[in-house]
């Protein structure tokens, strides 16, 4: 059963729940191209309308500050219209986004554009993870909340192939289709998404025992298992167990159908459990970009050249092998986080970068006091900065968006989430458009010291504030989060 983790091996695998979760996860594809591709189309933006150094970070960062604007509206938006609608939304945000960017006459019309898609980032990060945590078992829920992390990488390398590519028209067609062919498939999503069940767990909240009865009857692997959950979510709601859906309808519990009063109970009056849950989610999202991962992602292609490797196009192939690296340990970690568990995972994770980190600094800090070309720390600066990326993410890439998406009680999940996205958004955006001036100040390799020396800080933050949510029931973690244990 769900309580414990305990359910049987061989049930605890739903196909209709997986192939919800892939379809509500398809919006972080966009989200992630949206990232990937500016990486590689900055470069011919700034030789077609001569942007400077400031305008590109401002560009690069731009998303992100609005990304924040649009996590914040997410939570209050998903418990207001619903987790489906609320991805449908970011759908549409997403196309309008990538026309504009695509038109691009000028630099203002690519910053509206930009800004557009960057609210629809926002709602995309928060409520894909909180939808697919919703409709998922705990057994397989690790898996399940991963997907959208998986498929920003998949985005990321979608648009690093795109560069490539589509870099090889003429100057002024090709950056245009890099950024607005994302249109299409945005259309798709925005269609795609109405077919999807709403998640059980909102529906409940709104009162439609009836409706949620039957979700969970199609994303549980039985009858016995949908009961148990049906009976779970209507305690931790505030029914009675055995209330009900004529009666929900009319005498809603909490008078929290859309999301009233949740502010006051996150952030004025949280409970113990509540402020421990909200610090570790804003720890684990300040820490996913604090540790530098938007600086190798985004300026991938200066790191390489500052290492040597010197036409557009091999700087290019350099970064389709980042984006590849990407997917393939974000695809390792799926099948790890029910098995190893999210702490253990953040933990090798952590490790690991800060010794990615470290040597990633000391080889282009040879390379900047050398007056010769050093083979040696060329490629030690390019298996460092896929080791990085690996380390990362195999833990804590994944692990944020499905730890801060299962922790917190129902009724405040869905803003509890969007204060953590904002959090990540911040430190997104904070990163992505300083890091020309960080390095610029105290030289790249000291740049990616700095990043160590943070991931060490978030190693010891992981190890104290973040006790292990694999197979914990969500209606459990208050529970959990109650609790002075050893981990």
């Amino acid at each position: 059963m769900e309580q414990g983790g305990k359910e049987d091996q061989k049930t605890m695998f739903n196909k209709y729940a997986f192939a919800c979760a892939i379809v509500a996860s398809m919006v972080s594809i966009i989200s992630g191209y949206d990232t990937g591709v500016m990486s590689g189309a900055m470069i011919f933006i700034k030789d077609d309308i001569g942007i400077s150094d400031t305008q590109q970070e401002v560009l690069a960062g731009i998303l992100n500050l609005c990304a924040l604007v649009g996590s914040l509206a997410a939570g209050r938006t998903s418990d207001y219209i619903g987790r489906r609608y609320t991805i449908f939304l970011a759908s549409v945000l997403f196309m309008v986004g990538a026309i504009l960017m695509g038109y691009g006459p000028n630099y203002a019309i690519l910053m509206v554009g930009r800004c557009v898609g960057g609210v629809g980032v926002g709602f995309a990060l928060m409520i894909a993870p909180v939808y697919s945590a919703e409709i998922s078992s705990a057994s397989s829920r690790g898996l399940l909340t991963s997907l959208p992390e998986l498929c920003i990488g998949i985005g990321i390398l979608l648009g690093y192939v795109s560069n490539y590519f589509l870099g090889k028209l003429a100057l002024k067609l090709g950056w245009r289709l890099m950024l607005g062919i994302a249109a299409f498939p945005s259309l798709a999503l925005a269609l795609g998404i109405l077919t999807m069940p709403e998640s059980p767990r909102w529906l409940v909240m709104q009162g439609q025992l009836g409706n949620a009865k039957k979700v969970l009857l199609q994303v549980s692997n039985s009858t016995q298992e949908a009961e148990l959950r049906f009976r779970e979510i209507k305690v931790a709601v505030g029914f009675d167990e055995n209330c009900d859906d004529e009666i929900a309808n009319v005498k809603h519990p909490q008078g929290s159908r859309n999301g009233e009063g949740v502010w006051k109970e996150l952030l004025v009056r949280p409970t113990p459990q509540v402020r421990w849950m909200l610090i570790a989610a804003v720890g684990i999202h300040f820490f996913e970009h604090a540790t530098g991962i938007e600086a190798v992602m985004l300026y991938s292609p200066r790191i390489f050249k500052k290492a040597g490797v010197t036409s557009k196009d091999k700087l290019l192939l350099a970064t389709v092998g980042v984006g590849l690296t990407k997917i393939t340990f974000l695809i390792i970690a799926s099948f790890l986080l029910d098995k190893v568990g999210r702490r253990r995972l953040l933990q090798i994770s952590t490790g690991g970068m800060i010794c990615g980190l470290s040597l990633l600094g000391f080889s282009l800090t040879m390379v900047d006091h050398s007056n010769e070309k050093l083979l040696w720390a060329l490629s030690l600066s390019i298996v460092a900065t896929y080791a990085y990326v690996a380390f990362f993410n195999i833990g804590l890439g994944p692990v944020t968006w499905v730890y801060s998406s299962e922790i917190f009680p129902m009724k405040l999940r869905a803003q509890g989430a969007s204060i953590g996205v904002a959090v990540n958004r911040t430190m997104n955006a904070a990163v992505s458009m300083s890091f020309i001036s960080i390095y610029k100040a105290i030289t790249i390799g000291g740049s990616f010291f700095m990043f160590a020396g943070i991931s060490v800080l978030a190693w010891v933050f992981f190890y104290i504030f973040l006790p292990e949510t694999k197979g914990v029931a969500l209606e459990e973690m208050e529970l959990l989060f109650s609790k002075k244990i050893q981990w």
